[in-house]
C-alpha cells in the first residue's frame, strides 16, 4: 500500500491553486460572489458591516487546516522514530523563522518589482529572486555534503537580507519589517504554536482542544479596559513576527490536526482490499452529499438564507450519517471525520449571529467553527475522489501543488508574469477586462501555468521545504 495521503495533498493543492486564481482574476468586473465577502466589486473597499462567506473566504483556512493535518506525518512520525522533544520544538521554532524571513522577503520584492516600470531588467531580476528562494528553500534530489547545502542556505539568506535592505531603499521603499505577507505570517506563527500544541499533546487530543477555551477567553476579554486579557493581547516581544491575535486561527489548525490523526491512523490500517471498494452502491452519494454540503453553506450563507441553510445543513447530515453506518476502514474513518466536522458546522451556524454575522474579516467564531467543519467534509470527498476512485486525472494536479505549496504560491509573481514580460504576452492580458467570463478566464490562465511551475518542480523533486 501506498502510504501517501494524496487526499491531504490534493486539499493543500487545491486551496493553493484557489488562492492564485481569487489574486488574478480580474477585479471589478465579476460578481461580488467571486471575491471576498468582505470587498465587493467594484471598488472593493473593506466593509466589515457585509456578512456571509464565498468561495474565496474558505481558500484560507482550508490551507491551514491542512497545515494542522500534516501535524502527524512531520512531528507525530519523527516523533515515533525516536526523534527528541527538544529537537521538535527546535525545528518547529526554526520554522517559523524561516517562514517569517519569507513572508518579509516576498513582500518586499513583490513591492519594489511592482512599483518600477515592468522591464526586461525587473523582470529579469523577479526571476533572479525565485532562483534565490531555491537555494534557501528547495531540498535537492542528488547527494550533496552537508556542510555545502548549510553554506548555499546561508549565502542565500544573507544575499536577500541585502536586497530587502538596499534594492527597496534604491526603489524609493524604505526596509519596514512590519510589511509581510500576512498569509505567510500567520503560517509562520502557525507554525510555532500549532506545532507546540500538536507536540505536548501527542497522546491527549483533548487537552489539545481544551486549549481553544483559554485563547477564547482571552480574545473576548480583552475588549474591557485595563484587565490583563488586554495586557497579554497587546503584548508581543516582536510586533512584526508575532502578534496574539494570530492565535485565533488555532481554532481552525487544531482541529486540523485531528483529521491528521485519523487520516494517519486509515493509512497506517487500510489494506489492499479498502482501496478498491470504488464498487460500493454508496460511495456516489457519499461524494454528492459531502459536496453539497460545502455548497449549500457557502450560497446560503452567501446571501444569508440562515434558516434555509440550518435546515437544509441538518437535513444532509443526517442522510450523510445514514450513509456512514457500517463497518470497515473506510467507513470507520470518513464517520469519524464525519462527526468532527458536523459538530464543529452545527457549532458554527449556531454562532452564526454572534458578532453580527458570519465573516472573514475581521474573522468571528461562526467563520472558525464553519470553515473548519466544512473542511472535515471536504476531507472526506477528497478521500473518496483520490484514494478509492483515484481520478487522477482530475486530482493528480492538486496533488503534485500540494506536494510543493511554497513554489505555487510566488510562482505566478515571480515567474510567470516576469516570463510573460519577457516575450511582450503580458500587455495583452489587458484584453480580459471587458466582461466577467474573460476576467474569470485571465486567472484560470494565470493559475494553470503557475501550477504547472509548481507541478515540474514536483516531478523534477525539487521540493521547498523550511
Amino acid at each position: 500500500m501506498n502510504n501517501r495521503a494524496f487526499s491531504l495533498d490534493a486539499l493543500r493543492g487545491y486551496a493553493i491553486a484557489t488562492m492564485i486564481l481569487s489574486a488574478t482574476i480580474c477585479e471589478g468586473i465579476l460578481p461580488g460572489w467571486m471575491y471576498h465577502a468582505q470587498v465587493p466589486p467594484p471598488d472593493h473597499v473593506f466593509d466589515p458591516s457585509r456578512y456571509g462567506i464565498t468561495w474565496v473566504d474558505l481558500i484560507f483556512p482550508f490551507f491551514l487546516f491542512a497545515m494542522g493535518a500534516a501535524f502527524p506525518f512531520s512531528i507525530g512520525s519523527k516523533h515515533n522514530k525516536g526523534t527528541g522533544t527538544l529537537n521538535l520544538v527546535i525545528h518547529s521554532l526554526l520554522r517559523g523563522v524561516k517562514l517569517t524571513f519569507f513572508a518579509i522577503f516576498i513582500q518586499q520584492m513583490y513591492v519594489w518589482g511592482s512599483s518600477s516600470p515592468q522591464d526586461a531588467l525587473t523582470s529579469l531580476c523577479m526571476l533572479a529572486v525565485f532562483i534565490l528562494l531555491n537555494c534557501m528553500f528547495v531540498r535537492f534530489p542528488w547527494e550533496m555534503p552537508r556542510w555545502m547545502h548549510v553554506a548555499l542556505e546561508i549565502v542565500a539568506y544573507v544575499v536577500g537580507t541585502i536586497m530587502m535592505i538596499t534594492v527597496s531603499s534604491s526603489d524609493g521603499h524604505s526596509f519596514d519589517p512590519m510589511h509581510s505577507d500576512i498569509i505567510i505570517l500567520i503560517l509562520a506563527n502557525m507554525a510555532i504554536f500549532g506545532s507546540l500544541a500538536y507536540l505536548f499533546t501527542l497522546h491527549n487530543r483533548w487537552v489539545r482542544i481544551a486549549i481553544l477555551p483559554f485563547i477564547m477567553g482571552i480574545l473576548l476579554s480583552s475588549s474591557t479596559e485595563g484587565s490583563w486579557a488586554q495586557a497579554v493581547m497587546g503584548y508581543s516581544p516582536a510586533s512584526w513576527m508575532y502578534q496574539f491575535t494570530y492565535l485565533k486561527y488555532l481554532f481552525i489548525v487544531i482541529p486540523g490536526s485531528i483529521a491528521g490523526e485519523y487520516l494517519y491512523d486509515w493509512i497506517k490500517t487500510r489494506t489492499s482490499e479498502d482501496s478498491v471498494c470504488n464498487q460500493d452502491k454508496k460511495l456516489p452519494f457519499i461524494l454528492f452529499i459531502s459536496i453539497g454540503i460545502i455548497v449549500l453553506n457557502v450560497y446560503a450563507l452567501y446571501m444569508r438564507y440562515l434558516v434555509f441553510n440550518l435546515v437544509g445543513t441538518v437535513t444532509l447530515l443526517g442522510l450523510l450519517w445514514y450513509l456512514l453506518k457500517g463497518v470497515g476502514t473506510n467507513i470507520s474513518f470518513w464517520r469519524k471525520l464525519f462527526v468532527a466536522g458536523a459538530y464543529l458546522l452545527i457549532l458554527g451556524l449556531f454562532f452564526e449571529a454572534f458578532e453580527g454575522g458570519i465573516r472573514k474579516d475581521y474573522s468571528t467564531y461562526s467563520y472558525y467553527f464553519v470553515t473548519s467543519g466544512l473542511a472535515f467534509i471536504a476531507m472526506i470527498a477528497l478521500s473518496i475522489m483520490s484514494d478509492i476512485y483515484r481520478w487522477k486525472k482530475l486530482t493528480l494536479p492538486f496533488e503534485m501543488v500540494g506536494q510543493n505549496p511554497m513554489v505555487a504560491y510566488v510562482a505566478a509573481n515571480l515567474v510567470v508574469m516576469p516570463t510573460l514580460h519577457l516575450l511582450g504576452i503580458a500587455d495583452y492580458l489587458s484584453f480580459f477586462y471587458q466582461n466577467a467570463w474573460l476576467g474569470f478566464l485571465r486567472g484560470v490562465i494565470i493559475t494553470m501555468l503557475a501550477m504547472l511551475v509548481a507541478m515540474f518542480f514536483t516531478k523534477i523533486k525539487w521540493f521547498w521545504r523550511t
